[in-house]
């Protein structure tokens, strides 16, 4: 009787923790990538606050507008807000679940709200 309580919890076990791994695996559709990403970055140098905006363009393309705001710092002292805009095209594999930016290569992941650039991330604001 104790072995079959025993296969019964390791069974049940199982079953968790594939679930568990199931849903971690985002299986995330190009609706849920969609939108408006932001991130804000400081260090000795500068401080800037990035706005990556991902649009679907067709099958797995997309096109990601990126504007950035920044000050630079010298001497202790924060300068005047610059600007810069660039634009993206990605390419992402259902496969892997990774998107990548067709020119440079960085790599691009999403976990529910959250979007990975290389190693900078970047949340959808409320």
């Amino acid at each position: 009787m104790k072995t079959k309580n025993q296969f019964n919890f390791l069974s049940l076990l199982m079953l968790f923790a594939s679930s568990f791994l199931f849903a971690c695996k985002n299986g995330i559709g190009t609706s849920d990538m969609t939108g408006t990403y932001v991130n804000h970055a400081g260090g000795e140098y500068s401080v800037a606050d990035d706005t990556l905006v991902v649009e679907h363009e067709q099958k797995n393309r997309f096109l990601i507008h990126r504007r950035t705001g920044f000050n630079l710092i010298r001497e202790g002292k924060k300068g005047k807000r610059e600007y810069e805009t660039e634009e993206w095209k990605a390419i992402y594999d259902p496969k892997t679940e990774v998107m990548t930016e067709t020119r440079r290569g960085k790599t691009i992941t999403f976990y529910g709200d959250k979007m990975i650039v290389g190693s900078r991330e970047y949340k959808k604001p409320n």
